[in-house]
């Protein structure tokens, strides 16, 4: 199947390809029971050595920067705690950490969570974080805009592939809320 987005020639439905998710991926699509059938959210497969955002969107085209999202894990502190969450914008837009995600946590500081640590939690590769199957009780804080797109390439969960979704699929996920503002 030709996916709807992008110069994919074969595209095939998610829950058909769970063996080339990483674990938390491929369970949350098994265990799907959203509005949005699973098998509406497709993988490509793609060059794992070109997975950040410039270097996807200069091979493949950049028509795919305004119908693409970034999944990044940010760690908000307040007193001692820190809470972890998730933010998908965008992928031509930055999260404003230090203005609306601060805000909307009720955090004193926010930062990108470093590597290792989303790394570990997650069970992704860096560079692949998607929103599906990120830790129970995270917060996953949307732009409207990605939302609204009708369909969304984001992260596999591993460097290599991609997934493609409706936008308004990523708003049933666990601690999903939308966030105006997120990517100004």
């Amino acid at each position: 199947m030709r996916a709807p987005i992008g110069p994919f020639d074969h595209a095939v439905p998610a829950p058909d390809c769970l063996a080339e998710l990483v674990p938390p991926v491929a369970e949350a699509l098994a265990g799907w029971s959203a509005d949005v059938p699973a098998d509406q959210v497709l993988y490509v497969d793609t060059d794992p050595a070109i997975a950040d955002t410039a270097a996807f969107v200069a091979h493949y085209g950049q028509d795919l920067l305004g119908r693409s999202a970034n999944c990044v894990v940010v760690a908000a502190r307040r007193g001692g705690a820190t809470t972890l969450a998730a933010c998908l914008v965008p992928s031509a837009g930055r999260v404003d950490v230090n203005g609306t995600v601060r805000r909307h946590l009720g955090a004193r500081k926010v930062s990108f969570a470093p590597m290792d640590t989303a790394v570990e939690l997650t069970g992704m590769e860096y560079g692949g974080i998607t929103p599906l199957g990120l830790p129970g009780g995270w917060p996953l804080l949307i732009d409207p805009v990605v939302a609204d797109m009708p369909y969304v390439l984001v992260g596999s969960g591993r460097r290599r592939g991609k997934l493609i979704a409706p936008g308004r699929l990523f708003t049933q996920l666990p601690g999903a809320e939308l966030v105006p503002g997120l990517a100004p």
